[in-house]
């Protein structure tokens, strides 16, 4: 019998946009893989094209963007992607979004107002994808707008450890920095065995990216004080509450959060305040203008690399997370 013999293994292939070009390299370092080749680029009118140079026939795709500023250009890119994926017949095509685009938009506030979340994770599946991975979703229910698997990730373990650290143990104090938030500090404190603050605080529906705080549940005096947050966008809110903070008798204040959108004037607003570090994840690109002195940014890629070679081996995703520990 002769004729060419066909290969029936799995295929790992790593794709990324333009967004963050130094996370694409570095999870391509930590699963031993090379990039795909890809040509994208942006016509005069802004559309863009996108265009994969060597086979993806019959491959398990993980196709990585985050959705950092300009937002809906590289959402719409990573669409493009998806889409070039399933027209090029690959097998199983997964959407690694670090930072999921429009998710504070989950639910709405007033009438006639969009779902965009829903409306971001429906465009994916028409696109073609079959299955999401992003890391600390604004809100839990994301989820479920998705109409297949997601691999929702934590950078709790990473942030955690850097606290366990550098922070004096029997000095910290939790904060959450609103209700929503509760759950997760309370992990915090299950993995530090410290004690759990809330602040309370009210948004004015007027003016977007500002609260007001209006007072702290628990005793945070003489503690140092851990915020733990899903992202900092404008640093406003987080400022107010580390004044609330050290008003209410604190001794230090750290902030944590997994995304750093740090839109302006964030960096400016941190630099002058009391509080001690800011210590956030590399899910978006931080460029120069952002970055300040108390500024301590710790990478991610290690992170989605472990849970991408889980999904491609079928393994276990949760467990990245079982028995967290620092």
């Amino acid at each position: 019998m002769t004729g060419k013999i066909q290969s029936n293994a799995k295929r790992m292939v790593l794709l990324a946009g333009r967004s963050h070009p130094e996370l694409a390299k570095e999870v391509a370092e930590s699963l031993g893989v090379d990039l795909v080749p890809t040509k994208a680029y942006n016509f005069a009118n802004g559309e863009i094209f996108v265009r994969f140079e060597e086979s993806v026939r019959g491959c398990d795709a993980f196709v990585l963007q985050t959705h950092t500023a300009p937002v809906n250009e590289w959402i719409m890119e990573h669409l493009l992607m998806v889409d070039a994926l399933k027209r090029a017949s690959a097998k199983r095509i997964t959407v690694v979004a670090p930072f999921y685009g429009y998710a504070r938009q989950d639910k709405k506030h007033d009438g006639r107002e969009p779902i965009s979340a829903r409306l971001i994770a429906d465009l994916f599946t028409a696109a073609g994808a079959t299955r999401m991975m992003s890391v600390d979703l604004h809100t839990a229910q994301i989820q479920g707008f998705f109409n297949g698997p997601v691999d929702h990730l934590f950078a709790l373990p990473i942030l955690a450890a850097h606290i366990g650290r550098t922070v004096q143990r029997d000095k910290i104090t939790v904060v959450s920095p609103d209700a929503g938030r509760v759950r997760v500090a309370e992990r915090w404190t299950d993995i530090l065995g410290s004690p759990l603050a809330i602040i309370h605080k009210r948004r004015d529906p007027n003016i977007p990216n500002e609260a007001k705080v209006l007072e702290v549940v628990g005793d945070v005096r003489g503690r140092i004080c851990v915020v733990v947050d899903d992202m900092i966008d404008t640093g406003g809110t987080i400022v107010k509450a580390a004044e609330a903070l050290f008003e209410n008798g604190a001794e230090d204040v750290i902030v944590t959060a997994t995304h750093g959108v740090l839109s302006a004037p964030a960096a400016e607003r941190l630099a002058a305040s009391r509080i001690r570090e800011v210590v956030i994840t590399d899910t978006l690109p931080i460029p120069a203008e952002s970055r300040f002195d108390k500024l301590t940014v710790l990478p991610i890629a290690p992170l989605l690399a472990r849970a991408i070679q889980e999904v491609f081996d079928e393994g276990s995703v949760t467990s990245l997370f079982d028995h967290v520990g620092v």
